[in-house]
């Protein structure tokens, strides 16, 4: 049997997905909360048990330093400014999630997503061995090849990552959590293998997994913490009783938590580089921090900040995030942005790129959340930014590439009612799949000049990057 890429990629497949997994999670209001309890309970011991299958222990990802990144909201911008900044002084890896086009780019070395080879080599040495402990577990031979004998998608990918950094002696790791923090998969890391801790912004998100309450979600993601290592986040002063769990959970831990001043951040301004956005700046600062703590560089302050750092930042990118595409005289504007406060981010973003009288077509989905309630917080913030309305057209699309056979178009058809709410005069259409709406939104705009947002879902800009870019490597 082949053992390619494409095959590697065939069988990641068949793993159980992401969403199955957060779907345990979804029980009535009752049970919901027992139930949480139990299934996070039980995640850090299986993943511990899942390492132990493919032959690691947790004191092996010790020979290895991770900056361990969590948050609601700018994580992937973090990692993005550590990456590039450490790569201005060694080789790192960078394990994040989720992937837009390929499961390769959650898994860089020096910014770069693994290459095919490198990928598939490592992915059927792990799926072996997952194999081979089944068998000697007892599990029948036929069982054990297949997809039984595996944990699910994020944790075979996370353990995948290490065992890939391992392999190309690679000792400086910037790691994204999943959900979370304290239950997290990537949470089997132990102190020693730690060098800093990174709580980006928090907001309501996974509730079922991770409670209703900001405070709930900041307990759950400050348990990245670890003795002896430094955190840090923004002192967010509107949300006191916030910084009150964040402080109790360092004191718990027993962690140094260092809280960025956002006046100080204000002051330093930043770097301008590819990543755009006012709200940047926290991102860079919270990274700069990290890095320096990781380099041992600590003590200097933002207005200090040596070259090699400052170049990183402003060379840093992350591909679905504020991005920016020029096709002829079509361009299109995309970012992933799916809960309220980053799609309040996006409206900033949308009013430094949008010309005074300048019309835009929306593409928008969200699949899995309040998809009206986003879509109206949104377009009510671009309005305020712009002082004006924008969107003349919006297309809501399922996140499929291609059309297919039978589609439940009730989400795309709630977010279009909405919008011809809260837009009067803006026309709306409703497609089933991501190739048809960038044909529609092309088709619109004819021959001439004009721009196009795609927001709401990394999933649905994933996709229009693969229609955009056919010649994209997965």
């Amino acid at each position: 049997m082949s053992r390619d890429y494409q095959q590697a990629l065939q069988k990641l497949t068949q793993l159980q997905s992401n969403r199955t997994i957060t779907h345990l999670f979804d029980k009535s209001p009752q049970q919901a909360k027992a139930s949480a309890q139990d299934l996070n309970a039980a995640a850090l011991p299986e993943m511990l048990q899942w390492l132990r299958r493919a032959g690691y222990a947790p004191q092996d990802l010790s020979r290895m330093r991770h900056i361990h990144v969590a948050g609601t909201k700018g994580k992937g911008s973090v990692c993005a400014f550590a990456t590039s900044m450490l790569h201005q002084y060694d080789t790192v890896g960078t394990y994040t999630s989720p992937h837009l086009v390929s499961p390769r780019e959650r898994i860089a070395i020096n910014g770069q997503p693994v290459t095919q080879e490198v990928f598939s080599k490592a992915f059927f040495e792990l799926w072996d061995c997952f194999t081979e402990s089944a068998k000697k577990e007892g599990m029948a031979a036929t069982d054990a090849e297949g997809p039984a004998s595996k944990p699910f998608f994020f944790r075979f990918l996370t353990i995948l990552a290490w065992h890939i950094f391992l392999q190309q002696q690679v000792r400086n790791v910037v790691m994204e959590c999943g959900i979370g923090g304290e239950y997290d998969a990537t949470n089997v890391l132990p102190a020693e293998a730690v060098s800093a801790a990174v709580i980006s912004q928090l907001g309501i998100d996974h509730v079922a997994m991770l409670g209703e309450t900001v405070e709930e979600i900041a307990w759950h993601k400050a348990g990245i913490l670890k003795a002896d290592v430094k955190g840090f986040t923004v002192n967010v002063r509107n949300q006191p009783s916030v910084m009150e769990v964040l402080r109790s959970r360092a004191e718990e831990k027993g962690a140094a938590l260092v809280e960025v001043n956002p006046d100080e951040v204000e002051a330093w301004g930043g770097v301008s580089g590819h990543l755009k956005g006012e709200f940047q700046k926290l991102n860079q600062a919270l990274a700069v921090m990290a890095v320096r703590e990781h380099l041992g560089l600590s003590g200097g302050s933002l207005q200090d900040i040596p070259g090699e750092m400052v170049r990183g930042l402003r060379e840093a990118a992350l591909r679905g995030r504020c991005e920016i595409i020029h096709q002829g005289e079509l361009t299109w504007l995309l970012d992933g942005a799916h809960t309220t406060e980053s799609l309040e981010q996006v409206a900033k973003w949308v009013a430094q790129e949008v010309q005074p009288e300048e019309e835009v077509i929306l593409v928008f989905n969200q699949q899995e959340r309040d998809a009206p309630l986003l879509l109206k917080g949104f377009v009510e913030a671009v309005e305020l930014e712009m002082g004006r309305q924008v969107f003349r057209h919006a297309l809501f699309t399922r996140n499929e590439l291609q059309p297919q056979a039978v589609q439940d178009l009730s989400v795309q058809e709630a977010a279009a009612a909405t919008m011809r709410m809260i837009s009067l005069g803006c026309k709306t259409t409703i497609l089933d799949n991501v190739e048809d709406a960038v044909e529609e939104a092309r088709r619109l705009l004819g021959e001439g000049k004009g721009k196009i947002l795609v927001t709401g879902s990394l999933h649905l800009v994933g996709g229009i990057l693969q229609i955009l870019e056919p010649d994209t490597v997965l």
